[in-house]
């Protein structure tokens, strides 16, 4: 995806990785024996033209964070393999007791997403000037209150499983805790979840900052180069509103009960059952999460196209420039090209990641027919400590275990999955909003 994208070259040295220009037969004086080079500058509506090549491995290796992008990239398509192999293989076969390695698989990749997050968030905290670290804070705060509003939404209006997902885990952790005599932490625990989840958001929505301001800024540049394309712009339409049509997923009114209700006139039915229209969700969110990864390419030219566009801006300007900033503006670009694409890649692999998850944890099917949930109680985990031996080591892992199992019901994972999906859309929606309304009315002012 990034291999392969035209790269604009400095006009003075011809190549894009030179910061420094040096004519030795130019800008030199000599004084009492010493040569004191003066830095080449040339006017700023000179009339030179940038060049063009495309992005080569060699080219890319250089350039910071290519080798952690890589590899996040090929990780993501290994996981995704994994995935497609599993569910063909228990499609055909449907083994009742083998564990899934595709969960595995897909934690792993929702885990190394939070570190790319990460890793690009701290570049924004490392600068002392520029603004962002406040515009982190800021925007992380605001998500952090949202986040709360969020989880007092009834259920019928915003069908996230936030209070069916709570009440199937407490119900099997009240019993365990009476056992220890703690059943009093058991409101403490409902709300450390709540309280997590708001900060889970919080981060979330600090780290989808500047990846949505950047989409709305690429966004609007490949439009402006795929004028002649009106197939491509509309694809690149339905790619940015993507996290518009995932929060109308989840919003109840005008999903379900939407496709649940008969043409006017006509006999009461139903148009999709619940685990059809379950199904259809998920298969709607795969294919924006593939449309969005088809759209790619344009994005990350729109991005590099920048260069020349900084170039032609100093068409407007009087007075001369040096030759070194010149390049500087132009391999600026090219030297935040990776982080560019892990800006964009990352919070579509971490949504198509939890959506993998939300199908096979939470109980769901890639067709139309219903599968039955699984339910752990437990009596089920102290009827299996009964039939171990008397190794302490064993008896206490058996515990742990069966209460894990008995805590992370489908019902409550199903909810987890389901509010990082639609949390997530709405940070890039509400990002890339604000980025559009900067882009149109402050960037220029």
């Amino acid at each position: 995806m990034l291999i392969g994208s035209l790269l604009w070259a400095s006009p003075v040295s011809g190549w894009r990785g030179t910061l420094v220009c040096r004519d030795p037969g130019l800008g030199r004086r000599w004084a009492n024996g010493y040569s004191e080079e003066k830095p080449l500058s040339v006017p700023r509506d000179a009339p030179f033209q940038l060049e063009t090549c495309p992005l080569t491995a060699v080219d890319a290796l250089v350039l910071r964070f290519f080798l952690e992008y890589q590899w996040f990239v090929d990780f993501a398509v290994y996981s995704g393999g994994v995935y497609v192999f599993t569910e063909a293989y228990y499609y055909v076969l449907g083994p009742a007791k083998e564990t899934n390695i595709a969960v595995f698989w897909c934690l792993l990749t929702i885990a190394f997403s939070i570190k790319m997050f990460l890793m690009v968030t701290r570049l924004y905290f490392s600068t002392e000037e520029g603004g962002e670290r406040s515009v982190c804070l800021t925007f992380a705060f605001l998500f952090l209150l949202l986040a709360m509003l969020v989880q007092v939404v009834q259920e019928d209006t915003l069908e996230l499983g936030l209070e069916p997902g709570l009440a199937s885990m407490t119900q099997n952790l009240e019993p365990l805790l009476k056992t220890q005599g703690w059943d009093w932490a058991l409101p403490l625990a409902k709300l450390a979840i709540r309280i997590g989840l708001a900060f889970v958001g919080s981060m979330l929505g600090a780290f989808l900052t500047f990846p949505g301001l950047r989409l709305a800024q690429t966004h609007l540049d490949a439009l402006t180069m795929s004028e002649d394309r009106p197939t491509l712009q509309f694809f690149l339409h339905i790619s940015f509103l993507s996290p518009l049509i995932i929060l109308w997923l989840w919003t109840k009114p005008i999903a379900r009960d939407f496709l649940h209700q008969a043409p006017p006139g006509e006999m009461p039915f139903s148009l999709l059952s619940d685990s059809a229209f379950d199904s259809l969700r998920l298969w709607v969110l795969v294919a924006l999460c593939l449309l969005r990864l088809a759209v790619t390419r344009p994005h990350l030219q729109a991005y590099l196209c920048l260069a020349k566009a900084r170039v032609e801006q100093l068409r407007r300007e009087a007075g001369r420039i040096e030759a070194r900033e010149i390049q500087r503006r132009v391999v600026r670009v090219y030297c935040y090209v990776t982080v560019v694409s892990l800006q964009y890649l990352t919070p579509l692999i971490f949504t198509l990641s939890c959506t993998l998850l939300l199908k096979t944890l939470g109980g769901y099917s890639w067709g139309p027919g219903p599968i039955p949930v699984p339910s752990r109680t437990p009596s089920s985990t102290h009827d299996r400590l009964g039939g171990l031996g008397d190794d302490e080591a064993q008896q206490t892992a058996a515990l742990i275990a069966g209460a894990l199992g008995s805590l992370l019901t489908p019902l409550f994972l199903r909810a987890i999955l389901t509010f990082l999906i639609w949390w997530t859309a709405a940070c890039q929606l509400l990002s890339s909003l604000f980025g559009l309304y900067f882009q149109r009315h402050l960037a220029g002012s």
